[in-house]
């Protein structure tokens, strides 16, 4: 096992040069980092993760196992991706048909959380504190706060801040927060 300062990686782990780690990291068991990939402070990345290339993650994410983050996604701070998430980068895949000219930009808004085994099709942005259930399938852009399941997902309710799923009275029980829908769209009180 490695450590740097205050950075973890277990020495099966990959990090290719031009990575940047922010403090704090931990990079587990057969990870592999590509080139210009930047983590932001804090962050864990399971065990068998790939990242990268020209990936950035933002501070305080977790990555559990088995996840592959290619370029063209970005993840804000705060961000939850659970074990055996499916990321694409392009719509029309062949294998004999070169297309890295055709990746695709995925946005995962600040403190997002997705729930193992869930599918993110390429192009879309998912909103800050959305909630993607496990197995869901994600083919178009997301709420912020939005509770989304199924294939293809679909929204079926609203997620607090603190992650909580709201019922009618739109009340955190966690935060003690109340919410609102205005304009279809979640907000503070």
């Amino acid at each position: 096992m490695t450590k740097q300062s205050d950075i973890f990686i277990h020495e099966t782990a990959i990090v290719d040069p031009q990575v940047t780690i922010g403090k704090g990291c931990k990079i587990w068991h057969f990870s592999h980092l590509l080139a210009n990939t930047t983590l932001g402070e804090g962050c864990i990345v399971g065990q068998n993760v790939m990242i990268g290339p020209d990936v950035q993650i933002g501070d305080n994410c977790k990555i559990q196992n088995n996840v592959s983050i290619y370029k063209g996604v970005t993840l804000e701070q705060d961000v939850f991706i659970g074990p055996s998430a499916v990321f694409t980068n392009v719509q029309t895949p062949r294998a004999f048909v070169e297309r890295k000219s055709e990746f695709q930009v995925t946005l995962v808004g600040q403190g997002a959380s997705i729930g193992a085994n869930a599918t993110i099709l390429c192009g879309i942005r998912l909103g800050s504190y959305c909630l993607i259930g496990a197995g869901a399938v994600v083919t178009k852009s997301v709420k912020p706060h939005a509770l989304m399941v199924g294939n293809p997902a679909r929204q079926v309710g609203w997620v607090s801040h603190a992650g909580c799923v709201l019922e009618k009275d739109l009340f955190c029980p966690y935060d003690n927060v109340a919410y609102k829908i205005d304009d279809d769209a979640l907000c503070r009180l």
